[in-house]
């Protein structure tokens, strides 16, 4: 909002005022990424731009303007240092062979027996693992499809049962990009941010775990072809010691969630025991290991699956995604210091009376902003900066809001086509967003569950009630 001392904080601003910028993002975004198959980052820079433009058309000042981008993109400054250690861990985490060693525990569960619980539950430690849905997808996911294709389970199942797990893993994994700017935006901490979504997404886990049950209860006859997650687990044991000692960093990090510790040091202090176990158990130079913190690890094996799952990390990894939210919050934070975002938020905010209406509001908005400017960021970033303003007025502890805009905006981003993460999922997997979207279980019943316990008044945390929480 514009500051109380501005004199531009009394411009009546217009839906349709707002309107002009949401207009120009969702048809820049649309053309950037569907005809040329470019990202998000300049559409937003131009849409910012036309923002701007109509923020001085109805009256406010450059020097309000600027006030709110630097105040937007201060409240990302706490996921971006997060993100630039995260980076750094995941690559130290490689190098130890703590990544390699999840992965290939994860693979080992393989039962063609039950298999659409076991791709789901396999692809849910992975990307718990890699914090990364699409490094999931792209490899273990590709060698789960191949043994699906050997045992005759219909392509779509084997997609929804991949994404579900990817997802789970990626929506609560410390090592998410998205779950690190849901709280952010929100206003909560990583930490509290991450168990608070336990209530949400592990009813919806384990009901998808019954329904793949049922669905694997009918039989699908065909010969068993584990070749290619043979490959993998191989691959893995030849390039890494795999001792249960590597388990630790993993259990730190859980750890220091349940005793609140704060993300920043501890996800610090969960790197450097990274680099440690390089050095201890894999041999790993010291040197080597600083580059390897700095450019990432790069995984030579000659197997594409294991080089592309494990090649990856390091600051420098992070740099895209760190640009892409500055862009996203620049906007947002032009929309709010010209009264854009609150006149659009006014309007939907119309409708919601009750918690449970807020709640299934904020839903709706993540998957509209899916749909509409179709790219997972966005559908974080502009709802909650919508929202958070609302949450607090209505007395309602931030990782409410957090929680949320993970359970829709996250999860829904791989069941709209042409989103980028849509778009990706069907590309990698070979299975339209169409066809696996029936099967992606986790994907549409977690926001369900949102919105049930919403409107029952269960597990919303109060502000009042934040010592006790």
């Amino acid at each position: 909002m514009p500051n109380a001392s501005d004199p531009s904080k009394h411009i009546d601003v217009r839906l349709w005022h707002a309107l002009i910028p949401v207009v120009a993002l969702v048809g820049l975004i649309a053309v950037t990424l569907l005809k040329f198959g470019g990202e998000a980052h300049i559409p937003l820079v131009l849409a910012s731009a036309v923002a701007v433009v109509v923020g001085w058309a109805i009256g406010h000042t450059w020097e309000t303007i600027e006030d709110g981008i630097l105040r937007g993109i201060q409240i990302g400054m706490k996921a971006i240092l997060i993100l630039c250690v995260i980076g750094v861990m995941i690559g130290t985490w490689i190098a130890a062979g703590v990544v390699p060693i999840l992965i290939y525990y994860g693979l080992q569960i393989l039962s063609p027996g039950i298999f659409l619980v076991a791709a789901c539950l396999i692809c849910a430690v992975v990307s718990l693992a890699t914090g990364s849905s699409w490094t999931t997808a792209s490899t273990v996911g590709i060698a789960l499809m191949g043994v699906a294709t050997g045992l005759n389970v219909p392509p779509a199942m084997a997609a929804g049962a991949v994404i579900s797990g990817a997802y789970f893993g990626d929506k609560m994994s410390p090592l998410s990009d998205a779950t690190n700017l849901a709280p952010a935006v929100a206003g909560s901490e990583l930490f509290e941010h991450i168990r608070h979504m336990l209530y949400t997404t592990l009813p919806a886990l384990v009901i998808s775990l019954v329904l793949y049950a049922i669905l694997g209860m009918r039989g699908f006859e065909g010969a068993v072809d584990t070749a290619q997650v043979d490959a993998i687990t191989t691959a893995l044991g030849q390039q890494f010691t795999l001792s249960p000692i590597l388990l630790l960093p993993p259990m730190f990090v859980i750890a220091m969630v349940f005793f609140r510790w704060q993300a920043l040091p501890a996800l610090l202090l969960a790197a450097l025991l990274g680099g440690v176990l390089a050095v201890w158990i894999q041999g790993v130079g010291v040197g080597k290991v600083f580059n390897i913190a700095h450019y990432g690890f790069t995984s030579e094996t000659g197997n594409e699956a294991v080089d592309a799952l494990l090649t990856h990390g390091g600051l420098d990894s992070m740099m895209n995604t760190v640009s892409l939210i500055l862009c996203a919050l620049t906007f947002g934070g032009v929309m709010e210091s010209t009264g854009m975002l609150s006149v659009l938020a006014g309007s939907i905010l119309k409708l919601a009376k009750s918690t449970g209406s807020l709640v299934a509001a904020t839903v709706a908005t993540c998957m509209g902003m899916n749909i509409l400017a179709p790219d997972q960021y966005l559908s974080i970033i502009v709802p909650g900066r919508m929202y958070r303003e609302e949450y607090r007025k209505r007395g309602l502890h931030p990782k409410n809001l957090s929680r949320t805009l993970e359970d829709a905006g996250t999860l829904s981003s791989p069941l709209v086509a042409w989103n980028s993460c849509g778009a990706f999922m069907a590309g990698t997997l070979a299975v339209s967003p169409m066809a696996y979207l029936p099967y992606a279980f986790l994907n549409w019943l977690t926001p369900i569950v949102a919105i049930f316990l919403a409107y029952m008044g269960w597990t919303i945390v109060r502000l009042k009630d934040e010592k006790g929480n």
